[in-house]
């Protein structure tokens, strides 16, 4: 950021709402605009008639396609809120689809320099991002920390690429070994091949989800991906010993991770890599399984079933194991991995019952920042609620509310369940304010640039 016109901005913005009539951003509608980038990506900007001076930059999550629009807001009635309060919103669409990440990054800088262009320097700039979009806007943090002043990750792949894929790998590893099935796991040759390959194993899993002893296996994958247990807000949230409503729970995780994360979605990121970019050789099943979150469940249900957990992990441990292609985890790492290196501050927030992104991904971005002496500038929070990127708008408006007084004042304030919860209320007291104390469990398949063991 260019500090002496940001500085020059900001007297100038202060003078305006110093000596103008008083008003609100919502006496006007806001300046919308649509355009597209020399890379093909569009964008759109939203500016209310009354700018506070701040821009959130948005990344959009995961996009399969064919559809491609364009995104600056996470959803409709956070949007609405925030241009009420005055902000300008921008986000593009990327230039394509899928694990796009080396299209996202510039597309989004690019639109941050359109917007500047069109209405002038901001005095702060804040990336922010969900779900797939929070990997775009920590790379972002990274990578250009000098086009933002800090950045916020909701519901992030903050554990990056190759820690994603190789946790994806896990737990189909364990259904295809354990449930017999030939389906090829990786090098997948079309979306075809993959929707055939995630059809073949999801009837698999719909078949030992009537047995026992299918059940405690579908339960030992689900673990080996942290899959919480209450994991939809549609589901009974099971008591902590209810194995069985624990299991079930899990099962419609697993099936839709079959569906969405470990094959196609896979395909399309091994054709941008130019290969297979996960592994699980020298991978000890047991101890991943020790360090789960969900481990007793897992125990109990075998237990249950009369099924040899020991023997099931010695099955895993000793099956063919899939090896990595160096110049694809290369692709991987270098794109979509992180040095934990931050120099502005960010805020990262998670449900606890997320089961496409498990909130352990935190425990993984925490590692890299600590190795990387940029704890100081993290902080994390947690809202207790089940689903992936399932925030209230009053929890949104929460944590970019706190971030801006890290920004203000240099240091951290209310960062506790408390004072978000309360910070939430205030912002939008129509919605749910959830936030709690909570600590994830590690990360089972840690990967980033801070560790140089983790590059095998």
């Amino acid at each position: 950021m260019r500090h002496g016109t940001r500085i020059a901005c900001t007297a100038a913005l202060l003078l305006t709402l110093t000596t103008a009539p008083a008003a609100t951003a919502a006496d006007a509608d806001p300046t919308h605009v649509d355009g597209r980038l020399p890379s093909g990506a569009t964008y759109m900007m939203d500016v209310p008639a009354t700018w506070n001076g701040t821009v959130l930059l948005f990344s959009h999550g995961y996009n399969a396609g064919p559809a491609n629009p364009a995104q600056d807001a996470p959803d409709a009635p956070t949007k609405a809120l925030l241009l009420q309060q005055g902000y300008a919103l921008i986000g593009s669409s990327y230039a394509s689809t899928g694990w796009a990440v080396t299209d996202a990054v510039p597309d989004q800088l690019a639109t941050l320099k359109a917007f500047t262009t069109r209405f002038g320097q901001a005095s702060r700039t804040i990336a922010w991002g969900r779900s797939y979009g929070g990997l775009v806007t920590t790379a972002i943090a990274e990578r250009a920390p000098d086009e933002i002043d800090g950045s916020l990750s909701m519901c992030g792949l903050v554990h990056g690429g190759v820690a994603n894929w190789n946790n994806t790998l896990d737990p189909v590893f364990a259904l295809k070994t354990l449930l017999g099935s030939d389906v090829p796991l990786v090098n997948l040759p079309s979306q075809e091949a993959a929707t055939d390959a995630a059809n073949t194993l999801t009837a698999k899993v719909d078949s030992a989800q009537s047995t026992a002893e299918g059940r405690a296996r579908i339960a030992l994958a689900a673990a080996l991906h942290n899959i919480p247990v209450w994991n939809s807000p549609t589901q009974t949230r099971p008591a902590a010993n209810d194995w069985d409503t624990q299991q079930v729970n899990q099962y419609d995780a697993v099936k839709g991770l079959l569906k969405i994360a470990a094959f196609n979605r896979r395909q399309e990121a091994e054709v941008r890599a130019g290969g297979n970019m996960s592994w699980n050789t020298g991978v000890d099943y047991a101890r991943l399984l020790g360090k789960s979150s969900v481990r007793k469940e897992v125990t109990a249900l075998y237990k249950k079933a009369g099924l040899s957990l020991t023997k099931d992990l010695a099955a895993l441990n000793q099956a063919p194991r899939v090896t990595a292609d160096p110049a694809a985890v290369a692709w991987m790492g270098t794109t979509s991995s992180f040095t934990g290196k931050l120099a502005k501050p960010q805020l990262s927030i998670h449900t606890v019952g997320d089961p496409l992104v498990p909130v352990q991904t935190e425990s993984a971005l925490r590692r890299a920042v600590t190795a990387a002496g940029s704890a100081p500038l993290l902080r994390q929070a947690y809202v207790d609620n089940a689903g992936h990127c399932t925030f209230s708008p009053a929890e949104q408006l929460a944590a970019l509310h706190t971030l801006e007084d890290r920004l203000t004042t240099g240091s951290w304030q209310g960062t506790d369940p408390a004072s978000l919860n309360a910070r939430a209320t205030a912002a939008d007291p129509t919605t749910s304010t959830r936030y709690i104390t909570y600590r994830p469990t590690p990360y089972l398949r840690p990967y980033d640039l801070a560790h140089p063991a983790d590059r095998r």
